[in-house]
């Protein structure tokens, strides 16, 4: 590799190296503000515990939501619960 080589592929995996670092430090400002969001939720009587719920449920897709809620049912009546 020549001296030019070189410079240019420390340049290159500098930026690389550099644009992961803000990604990681804007992955973890994000985290925060959820974290706040939650405990904003909180502080006005909200359950985070079901609001997490709530949020994962949102993510699925009806189909696979109505089977994951048929066989917690189906668990619920075998234990008795229903």
């Amino acid at each position: 590799m020549t001296d030019e080589t070189q410079r240019v592929t420390a340049a290159e995996l500098r930026q690389i190296v550099e644009k992961y670092e803000r990604l990681e430090a804007e992955k973890k400002d994000i985290a925060d503000q959820q974290k706040e969001t939650m405990q904003e939720a909180k502080a006005r009587g909200y359950c985070v515990k079901t609001l997490r719920k709530l949020i994962a449920d949102r993510k699925k897709s009806p189909d696979e939501l109505a089977e994951e809620r048929a066989v917690l049912e189906m668990y619920e009546s075998a234990l008795g619960m229903a």
